[in-house]
């Protein structure tokens, strides 16, 4: 039997880019019988059984049998030290997704509870007119649910997603990029919330290796490197501590670990510097009996080095919410270079690595969610925020929101403490406090000192919220909110505001359309005609019905063509889609090049933010009285638009036509003669027609040509950027797309 990889290296700063060796169920039992707590050996072995006979046939793109991945989950999971609960559902987690079994079988033969938990890991299915992206946020909610009432679930589909990670290198490159950036946004920060170190670090690393290759290859070498000449240096400053620690009599365990390889990438993107810029890849970690000794080895840390100001942290008496603890400070060496300490407990330090695992290890094993556990209470207040937010993927954008650490401890006068993401403002801690003193914030008084809502709040400030009976929440404040619990609320009266209006727009929309057909508005609303049309729309009242013609995803003809009498429709004298007919005249780019699911006279026109081309996904937005506006699905504006997703209506392009699109590409050349000829004759050449142009040269030596080109749809862009990427002598060629770039490297 083939010995199965650790779960994490001794190194932290080595990722698994290699897969687990074959493991089996003999390896999955014997770390169950490592936990030290008793199993039900039995089940387990049953749940190996059923899981082979129902993956019978059935292989992974390696080649290897699909048996392979659950006994693999099954065995990270015990090698966390979870129950045989866990193991159990994660040698199941993939029976009701890919094999015929049901949940009522599966209940009859290993009970409710593990059913449940393999329900709550499986995707909800996808049917062909869902798109992928609202079928991925519908999951994720799932998942969100049933982790709010058995944290095992998020344990196992982390277990999961982490084997998937180490198998990634058999999926197409597109897949692996989605699947790593999915891992980036969602699993890691989740395994982040749960205290779980060594699973977030290994997610990461794994995602930051596949989707970019070459930067992690290279990160890698230079951190050995750095690593290997310090070495000395190391040795000697761990030497010295232990001295210093064993002087004053207190007992410690002393390591050292090099930053994650993506940690380190962050910063070094975020701050713009070199890895020779980079001086605290290194900490050192000193392990004490007692809290009081974890203090006592801070003084003579900094008896012995000087500390840097600003850069003390202290975890053990404020706690993060992932119950993380520890103090962290940072000194210089004598050789001028900077490197932290951290000191905790070894109970700490299993809390820090494990997270959940640990914590619960030291409840005796339970696994019950307990109501103040800080690991789901903020899974509990998300919920909480978004039970009125009916669209899984305004959910799914406030959960990547929610999912980030916190950061920043703000006070109230009355000395009370909230967590709140970097970057949250005023207004977010108002809502923090209480929803209705956001509705009515005005501003705060920070550190005694009067500030906007919009400005920003730092670790230690003490904040108290000035609020006016008269104020109102606006849109304008979903452009500098950050945390999901604000822009929840700030969404949902927003939405209630709309609806009320919709409602009344819609009213009178109904009385003066029925007016045209001479009927009474009050007659056709009790009409059972009506009713049964509402039934069969899944429309719950008059009043819905009212708010959707009032945002215009309906129309009041489409309503009464369904309920009046054949004699009753003939008295309509306007020519169905004239109005249509009329704007096709006014505006550009409509008609039969975009098409509006299900409406066959609503008008529709390509915002101009993002000018979307045929063959680019897109998406409709109904503005108040101009009918549909079409973005591309990734505009930042149609994300900020689409905060009420009532107003969000399905749209797709039409026959292609002879229509022509301007596009505006910014080209970066080599500052080298004929290069603007070579450019026009490659752009005619590929049939795009040059509408305008522009040339300058920097004083670097570098060429900028601006160009407005007009092309059929996204596949003659793509002609044309690749031609011009391949000239001699081009950089970089860039879309510009409502005033930004869309990079496109070519060298």
């Amino acid at each position: 039997m083939a010995t199965p990889r650790r779960l994490f290296g001794k190194n932290k700063a080595t990722p698994m880019t290699e897969p687990l060796r074959h493991v089996e169920l003999a390896d999955v039992l014997e770390k169950l019988e490592e936990s030290g707590r008793p199993f039900d050996r039995e089940l387990v072995e049953k749940a190996h059984q059923l899981a082979a006979e129902v993956h019978e046939g059935q292989t992974r793109l390696s080649g290897e049998p699909y048996l392979d991945h659950p006994t693999a989950v099954a065995y990270l999971l015990a090698d966390l030290k979870f129950d045989e609960t866990c193991v159990v559902v994660g040698l199941l987690h993939d029976v009701l997704e890919d094999t015929e079994i049901s949940d009522k079988l599966l209940e009859e033969r290993f009970g409710k509870e593990i059913a449940s938990l393999v329900d709550g890991v499986t995707k909800i299915g996808r049917h062909p007119y869902v798109r992928r992206d609202e079928a991925q946020a519908g999951t994720y909610r799932k998942l969100i649910l049933a982790t709010a009432r058995d944290m095992r679930v998020i344990l196992v589909k982390l277990a999961d997603r982490l084997h998937n990670m180490m198998t990634l290198g058999y999926l197409p490159a597109e897949a692996r990029r989605r699947i790593a950036r999915e891992t980036l946004e969602i699993y890691a920060p989740i395994a982040h919330r749960l205290g779980m170190a060594r699973v977030q670090g290994d997610l990461e690393d794994l995602a930051f290796y596949h989707l970019y290759p070459h930067q992690y290859a290279d990160l890698k070498q230079k951190v050995e490197e750095k690593t290997e000449i310090g070495r000395a240096s190391i040795e000697a400053i761990r030497d010295r501590l232990a001295e210093s620690l064993a002087d004053a009599g207190i007992e410690a365990e002393i390591s050292f670990r090099v930053k994650r390889f993506y940690s380190i990438y962050r910063k070094l993107h975020r701050q713009g510097i070199d890895i020779s810029q980079l001086y605290d890849y290194l900490a050192f970690r000193v392990i004490a009996p007692e809290v009081q000794d974890c203090y006592g080895a801070l003084g003579v840390v900094h008896q012995n080095w000087r500390p840097i100001p600003g850069r003390f942290k202290d975890y053990i008496a404020m706690p993060k919410p992932n119950l993380y603890q520890s103090v962290h400070t940072t000194v210089v060496a004598e050789k001028g270079q900077p490197f932290e300490v951290q000191f905790r407990t070894r109970e700490m330090d299993l809390v820090a690595e494990e997270g959940i695992a640990a914590h619960w290890r030291f409840k005796e094993g339970s696994t019950e969610a307990q109501a103040g556990d800080p690991n789901i209470l903020w899974l509990r207040q998300l919920l909480d925020w978004q039970k009125e937010v009916r669209d899984s993927r305004t959910f799914l954008a406030n959960l990547k929101i929610d999912l980030y650490p916190d950061e920043v401890y703000v006070f109230t006068p009355k000395g009370d403490v909230f967590a709140l993401p970097r970057g949250a403002t005023a207004l977010d801690f108002a809502y923090k406090v209480h929803t209705e003193l956001g509705h009515r914030c005005v501003g705060a008084r920070v550190n005694g000192k009067q500030v906007r809502i919009r400005t920003e709040l730092h670790n230690g400030d003490i904040a108290e919220v000035l609020t006016d009976p008269s104020r109102k929440p606006s849109r304008d404040w979903l452009n500098f909110v950050v945390t999901s619990r604000a822009k929840s609320k700030i969404r949902n009266w927003l939405n209630a505001e709309q609806k009320k209006r919709a409602i009344e727009i819609g009213r009178r929309l109904f009385e003066k359309e029925s007016r045209r057909f001479k009927v009474a508005v009050k007659k056709v609303l009790e009409m059972p005609e009506l009713a049964q049309y509402l039934s069969d729309e899944g429309i719950a009242n008059v009043d819905e019905l009212l708010s959707r013609i009032g945002f215009g995803r309906i129309t009041v003809k489409q309503v009464l063509r369904r309920v009046l009498t054949p004699e009753q429709l003939k008295k309509e004298g306007e020519a169905p889609g004239k109005l249509q007919q009329v704007v096709n005249k006014i505006l550009p780019f409509h008609g039969e090049s975009i098409k509006v699911k299900g409406q066959d006279d609503m008008m529709a026109y390509l915002a101009r933010c993002c000018d979307p081309l045929p063959g680019e996904k897109i998406v409709g937005y109904i503005t108040r009285g101009r009918g549909v506006s079409v973005h591309s699905e990734d505009c930042p504006n149609v994300k900020r638009l689409l905060y009420n997703p009532e107003r969000e209506i399905e749209v797709e392009w039409g026959r292609a036509g002879d229509d022509k699109y301007p596009v505006v590409l910014t080209i970066e050349t080599e500052d080298e003669p004929g290069m603007l000829a070579r450019l026009t004759e490659l752009i005619a050449k590929l049939d795009g027609n040059i509408r305008h142009i522009e040339a300058d040269t920097e004083e670097t030596g570098t060429g900028l040509i601006e160009v407005v080109i007009s092309v059929k749809n996204r596949r003659h862009l793509e002609r044309l950027r690749s031609g011009i990427g391949a000239l001699r002598g081009v950089r970089l060629v860039h879309r510009r797309v409502g005033g930004r770039n869309k990079a496109d490297p070519t060298s």
